[in-house]
């Protein structure tokens, strides 16, 4: 098969085998690896800022009175020049995922992978069974719009992707609409996207079209648990009745309003700017680990890079004793065991990582040699043995 031509595939409904679709970043830094520097989790370091602490400690004394959403509601409609009836707040964007699995009547939903595995998993947990679209390396991972089958009434594609940092452009995606298909698009990452190019947040003219956004991953909520669907009305009162009464916490809905304010969007915009920096500044470091068989997945365009590692799973384990952490890639449907995801960080966490990997790169392909010669001098002689039997 044509390694450029996206693979469609169906996965069932769950059981043995497979990538560990339940695993993510943050398991890499639990129980023994708290001490570690953290590349694995995609939340932007220092985060949240003092002024956001602070606002969401002010809520605090509303804890007595059950939470009302409507200001924080409007506030992301404002935000993105839409009216209320098409937003929904939930716990987070996984929250989301699952919304959309339960309540969705769908025969046919399809994923394109690598990407968040969340998705599937929810779909899987539902009793869907699920295609999924297998995007190629040596096609950078775009994204073929010929590759989703015509029947997929249910689309799930990440923008800017996670984890290949791969920005499809708006107008490709679109092309997904159909009569009768639901095209979910996560841009839970698109906030650290100067500009937010290729952003679809906000438009009503892509029918059946529904945005995912998060605000865990730019300002540093994850514990809070907040993000957002923007989709047509009919769509978000589905999913409003398949939510649990009050899912959104005070503190969350206290977050949420804060973090689309002007002041917050002009400081995530900045913050975009600095990523690009800074990611910039590692895929060069990277490109000096050419000649070692490293390969940056690109052009990347997310605050953080998927990364080509021969002995990948060596070389990562080599890092945690050097004291950084880094996501393992086999967890990803369409990736395997040689990819690792990079978070971007600041300089000066950059350059120690980068000494880091020099260091468990060199160690690992020494310990590879020896072992390489060894295989290669067992299977001589099981040729030998094969030939004169």
């Amino acid at each position: 098969m044509d390694t450029h031509t996206p693979t469609h595939t169906e996965s069932g409904t769950g059981g043995p085998g497979g990538p560990d679709l339940r695993h993510h970043g943050d398991a890499e830094v639990r129980d023994d690896g708290s001490a570690l520097v953290d590349l694995a989790v995609n939340v932007r370091a220092d985060t949240p800022p003092a002024w956001l602490r602070e606002h969401v400690a002010a809520s605090l004394g509303s804890l007595a009175a059950y939470p009302d959403g409507r200001a924080a509601r409007a506030a992301v409609a404002a935000r993105h020049g839409l009216p209320v009836e098409r937003v929904l707040l939930t716990a987070g964007a996984a929250e989301a995922f699952v919304l959309l699995a339960r309540a969705l009547k769908v025969r046919r939903p399809v994923v394109v992978h690598p990407q968040f595995t969340e998705p599937e998993a929810a779909l899987r947990d539902a009793g869907h069974t699920v295609g999924r679209v297998l995007l190629r390396a040596a096609d950078g991972f775009r994204l073929d719009p010929a590759a989703v089958p015509e029947d997929a009434d249910l689309v799930v594609v990440g923008n800017p992707t996670n984890p290949t940092s791969v920005l499809h452009p708006a107008d490709v995606l679109a092309s997904l609409a159909r009569p009768g298909r639901t095209l979910v698009v996560d841009e839970a990452f698109m906030d650290a996207v100067p500009g937010e190019r290729e952003a679809l947040a906000g438009r009503t003219d892509v029918p059946g079209l529904v945005v995912l956004r998060s605000l865990t991953k730019t300002w540093g909520l994850a514990g809070l648990r907040i993000g957002y669907v923007l989709a047509d009305p009919e769509t978000v009162g589905e999913l409003a009745r398949a939510q649990p009464l009050w899912p959104v916490s005070t503190p969350a809905l206290a977050a949420a309003e804060a973090c689309v304010a002007p002041r917050a969007l002009a400081e995530a915009a900045h913050a975009a700017h600095r990523i690009a920096a800074d990611r910039d500044r590692l895929v060069a470091g990277l490109a000096e680990f050419a000649g070692a068989g490293v390969r940056v997945a690109g052009p990347a365009e997310g605050p953080f890079v998927l990364v080509a590692v021969p002995h990948a799973s060596a070389v990562r384990r080599r890092l945690r004793a050097l004291g950084y952490a880094v996501r393992r890639g086999d967890t990803f449907p369409g990736l395997g065991e040689g990819w690792l995801r990079l978070a971007v960080r600041d300089r000066t966490t950059t350059e120690g990582f980068l000494r880091a990997l020099e260091r468990a790169v060199a160690m690992t392909a020494g310990e590879a040699e020896p072992a390489q010669a060894e295989a290669e001098m067992t299977a001589r002689a099981e040729a030998v043995k094969t030939a004169t039997a």
